[in-house]
C-alpha cells in the first residue's frame, strides 16, 4: 500500500491547516483513502473504483484523465502545488 501525506490550507479558511492522507493499492483509479485532520479531529472515507467511474462520467471527463487530475489534486507533486483549491465544509 502507498501513502502520502499533504498539508494543505484550505481557501475556505486560509489560516487553518490540515493534513489530508491518501492511500491506495494499485493506483488511484482502482479506488483509495482518505484521511483528513485539523490535529483535533480526523475525518475518514473511501472512494471506490465504481465512484471515480461514476464522477467522471457525471462531469463528462474521460476517465483516464479525471484519475489523473485526482493524481495531481490529492497527491502534491513538483509543479502540481498550488493549482488546487480545497474547500472544507
Amino acid at each position: 500500500m502507498e501513502k502520502t501525506l499533504n498539508r494543505i490550507h484550505p481557501v475556505s479558511d486560509p489560516e487553518a491547516t490540515y493534513f489530508l492522507q491518501v492511500s491506495w493499492e494499485k493506483d488511484l483509479g482502482t479506488g483509495f483513502g482518505l484521511l483528513l485532520s485539523d490535529c483535533q479531529c480526523a475525518w475518514t472515507g473511501t472512494v471506490s473504483e465504481a465512484d471515480i467511474s461514476r464522477e467522471a462520467a457525471d462531469i463528462e471527463m474521460d476517465r483516464g484523465k479525471y484519475v489523473e487530475e485526482l493524481r495531481k489534486a490529492l497527491i502534491a507533486r513538483e509543479g502540481s502545488a498550488g493549482k488546487y483549491n480545497f474547500v472544507i465544509s
